[in-house]
């Protein structure tokens, strides 16, 4: 019965987000009471799920509507071929790991919003629909139902946004709809043409298909124009929804314009769904097979990642803003993990290199959720009590916010990559795992990437820290810009950045314990079985 637990994820906070709504046409501001009950439940039942996953060893797999309906075979020359038609929700070590973060993330940002804001009872109906899309991303076994719930992402965060006060955050809003929706449209492009191509859309199937292991292929699909064109058209649509360079451009004012709690929320998790949506397209469905016949169109991915690395880095150097600074180091960092995506599938790459690929991917993946949550919680934690959003106006208020300024130290320093934290745990698994591939221009931007991000935030410490406060700016007259109309700093809005930072270290010192659970994950993009995870 454990399976039913996957639907019960994504239908949950879309309950709550019709209760939210409701419920306001007989009391105000209830919407946050009812979010954080929802959501509660829902951290429950996401660890009780991985539980299920990581300690019972079981792949999850519930198909809506039932077996019956959900699962055909079909006998073709005496060979029979199961496949499915229905809809299917994988529970399994790859997704497992991302529900854990999405009903973490969307908890933790709310204990940010209670004094933040905003106070709507129609933005946490949205808050929560946007939460039920990200669960749905993570477990979604098909093709097309990924793209309707990265729309349901999508369309959420368009909303979300827009909730900032002042026409900036209206044309970033305007902004993330026009880019975001025609990455989403990339995206469903290549899905038709598997589509055309393989006649499935279940992941799994689509894979088997794109092998040739089914009575009605003629040998594998790899080459096949329509295939090489949809891998193409899938990866441009989710390089953009995760802003990877020069496909960036809806990022900086989405980030540096949404209310601050807003942005806690979506640097979190909008683009880490995506990159993790291309990931388990580009491991389980495409397989490294794939790109043994097509390596150009991975090297390719490869050079855009390298440069949105690099791009992203040095953009957030030249940033006066906190906000877009850290809106161009996930330029940056994304870049990092669609690096680590592509050597884990490099036909170069050793079974060793693979699995450290993989380890390294998805803990970076997290650990950038858990830092750049983080990051901007103390951004805007700073803005709430000393209505600091500059570079000239944090001037020495580490002497003022210690507690603050020190969870920023922590958590910048874990984006660079200084041990034992969580950010320098990804990138040292990536860059093992490139050195096993001979992909040392790999290992170089990595290097670049851990000296360019010093860069930034070595000039932010250095502000707070050893720079008196500014003349230019006296900020003992700078009025307070929290999002819900000037009320001060509150505890729980510091507590998210502390929590945060003290995660990242945590998740450094138990990185070995997690790269443990993806095991399963990393054998099978070797065998290229994506139907045995467990």
């Amino acid at each position: 019965m454990s399976d039913l637990l996957l639907g019960l994820l994504i239908v949950l906070p879309l309950l709550g987000s019709t209760l939210s709504l409701g419920l306001g046409l007989v009391r105000e501001r209830v919407g946050w009471w009812v979010a954080t009950l929802v959501l509660a439940v829902e951290a429950g039942l996401a660890s009780w799920v991985a539980y299920v996953i990581y300690v019972g060893g079981d792949r999850l797999v519930h198909v809506l509507g039932g077996e019956t309906f959900g699962r055909k075979s079909i006998t073709v020359g005496g060979e029979t071929t199961n496949f499915t038609v229905g809809i299917e929700l994988v529970g399994d070590a790859l997704s497992g790991l991302v529900v854990v973060l999405v009903a973490g993330v969307a908890l933790a940002a709310l204990a940010y919003m209670r004094r933040a804001g905003p106070r709507g009872n129609a933005f946490y109906t949205v808050y929560l629909i946007m939460t039920g899309g990200l669960m749905g991303v993570a477990l979604t076994g098909d093709l097309f139902n990924l793209f309707v719930f990265l729309e349901i992402v999508g369309l959420a965060t368009y909303a979300l946004i827009a909730a900032g006060r002042g026409p900036e955050a209206a044309v970033a809003s305007l902004k993330y709809l026009v880019v975001g929706t025609t990455g989403a449209s990339m995206y469903l492009i290549g899905v038709g043409y598997v589509f055309l191509e393989t006649g499935a859309l279940n992941m799994v199937d689509v894979s088997r298909s794109l092998a040739g292991d089914a009575p009605w292929f003629d040998g594998a699909l790899y080459s096949e124009p329509l295939v090489v064109a949809a891998f193409g058209f899938v990866a441009v649509g989710l390089a953009t929804k995760s802003a990877i360079f020069p496909l960036h451009t809806w990022q900086p004012g989405a980030y540096a314009e949404a209310p601050d709690a807003v942005t806690v929320y979506i640097s979190a998790l909008a683009s880490t769904s995506a990159a993790y949506a291309f990931a388990r397209i580009t491991w389980l469905v495409f397989t490294p097979e794939f790109f043994a016949v097509n390596r150009r169109l991975l090297e390719v991915v490869l050079l855009l990642a390298g440069a949105s690395v690099v791009a992203g880095s040095v953009i957030a150097a030249m940033q006066q803003r906190l906000k877009r600074t850290f809106a161009y180091s996930s330029v940056a960092q994304f870049g990092l993990v669609f690096l680590g995506i592509c050597v884990a599938v490099h036909p170069a790459a050793t079974e060793e290199a693979t699995k450290f690929a993989v380890y390294g991917t998805v803990i970076h993946l997290i650990g950038h959720a858990v830092i750049k949550g983080g990051l901007f919680a103390t951004a805007g934690a700073l803005a709430a009590g000393e209505g600091a959003r500059t570079l000239s106006e944090i001037a020495g208020l580490a002497r003022r916010r210690p507690f603050i300024s020190g969870s920023l130290t922590v958590l910048g320093l874990s984006l660079v990559g200084v041990p034992p934290s969580v950010g320098f745990v990804g990138k040292w698994y990536i860059g093992v795992g490139a050195v096993g591939a001979n992909l040392w221009p790999v290992v170089v931007v990595i290097f670049a990437s851990t000296v360019l991000s010093l860069l930034y935030i070595a000039q932010i410490l250095e502000k707070l820290y050893f720079t008196p406060e500014a003349t230019e700016v006296d900020l003992q007259d700078v009025e307070p810009i929290a999002a819900d109309g000037g009320r001060s700093l509150s505890y729980g809005m510091a507590g998210v950045g502390v929590t945060a930072a003290v995660v990242a270290v945590a998740l450094g010192f138990g990185g070995a314990q997690l790269a443990s659970l993806l095991d399963p994950v990393w054998r099978a993009v070797v065998d290229s079985a994506p139907e045995v995870i467990a």
